[in-house]
């Protein structure tokens, strides 16, 4: 996984996982919504359907939501988060 994207594992995200089919990273500032979807479509072999942005102080939040056909479970299920 590259340094840019690190899994949050709050219990709001593991809803968004659940219910959403979406995953969230926190991650450095500087990353641009389309730098995201590559990276996250690289690293866990899925497609991703859309990338929102969330600055909150000093982060920076990406939701990452994954395309019908990918689940976001099968993913956190591998980094360990759930």
């Amino acid at each position: 996984m590259s340094m840019l994207l690190k899994p949050v594992t709050s219990e709001k995200a593991v809803r968004m996982i659940e219910g959403e089919n979406t995953l969230v990273f926190a991650l450095d500032r500087r990353e641009t919504k389309e730098e995201i979807k590559k990276e996250v479509e690289k690293t866990f072999n899925v497609k991703v359907e859309r990338v929102n942005v969330i600055n909150k102080k000093n982060e920076k939040h990406a939701l990452v939501k994954l395309k019908k056909d990918f689940k976001a479970i099968d993913v956190a299920t591998k980094l360990g988060m759930i």
